[in-house]
């Protein structure tokens, strides 16, 4: 059995290559190495991958590729990520790599006989929504990455609905655990922490956000590849969390106390960011 995954050099995307080498598959890894973080984070991810025989990678942009490798199974992981960059003229980059590059892999495998096509789709897509998020919910987006995620999910319907193509589309709630992004959440919370530096609240903290480990997110996509079901979509979460809880267990873990800062939401976002000093 071969698979494709893109955007392999990524947090959960190595995770997830890891995991195919492991269970015996041949694994062809695709990155373009976006410069929305250091590459020197993604190559450390791709350490472990590129010492196995049966990992081979393409570092080629989607968009500028002809054609793909012939596989059993598609785990679409690449994308242009981040709420608060998508807004103004960021735009044009979450369309192109969220959108449209989404597009040409699905193009491109409905003349194949693959066996799952795997989406990594977001929460942002429901916007704000009350509690549980269910997938039958009403979509509405409130961030132009949120737009993004959820065209890609429907031009996964659009391809199992007119072509056949066997899609998945999995909405991961906010994902954590080794390697996560060094944009993102309790990195940067923990980091604070412990540099005495601010952590801002926006909101009253008294919202919940659903955590996610990467384990689990890798064994949904697993379930997700050979699952009969097709053209559907699910959601990926971990049991849900209050945002000022989740400050004391990080104080207990490092032992020391969050400075944190309570100011009213902004466009798109909700719970905890950190403000790098000026």
């Amino acid at each position: 059995m071969k698979a494709l995954v893109t955007g392999c050099a990524g947090f959960i995307g190595s995770h997830l290559t890891e995991r195919l080498l492991r269970d015996g598959l041949d694994v062809i890894g695709i990155d373009c190495f976006t410069d929305y973080y250091s590459r020197e984070y993604k190559d450390g991810n791709l350490k472990n991958a590129l010492k196995n025989k049966n990992f081979t990678f393409i570092e080629k942009d989607i968009l500028f590729m002809d054609a793909f490798p012939d596989v059993d199974y598609v785990f679409h992981q690449a994308a242009q990520a981040g709420v608060r960059k998508s807004w103004g003229g960021d735009f044009e980059i979450y369309t192109m790599d969220n959108i449209l590059a989404t597009q040409r892999l699905l193009e491109y495998y409905k003349d194949c006989e693959i066996k799952k096509f795997v989406y990594a789709s977001s929460t942002s897509v429901y916007g704000d929504c009350e509690l549980p998020m269910k997938e039958t919910r009403m979509l509405k987006p409130v961030s132009p990455y949120g737009v993004t995620k959820l065209a890609a999910e429907n031009l996964c319907y659009l391809y199992y609905k007119n072509y056949g193509v066997p899609t998945a589309s999995l909405r991961y709630f906010t994902v954590y655990g080794p390697r996560q992004r060094p944009d993102m959440a309790i990195h940067l919370f923990v980091r604070a922490i412990l540099d005495g530096e601010e952590i801002t609240v926006y909101g009253d903290g008294a919202q919940t956000r659903d955590f996610t480990f990467v384990d689990d997110v890798v064994e949904a996509n697993m379930l997700a590849a050979i699952c009969d079901s097709q053209g559907e979509v699910f959601n990926v979460g971990g049991g849900t969390r209050i945002v000022n809880e989740l400050i004391g267990v990080m104080e207990n873990v490092t032992g020391r106390k969050a400075v944190v800062r309570y100011i009213e939401s902004r466009e798109g976002m909700s719970g905890i960011r950190w403000r790098m000093p000026v």
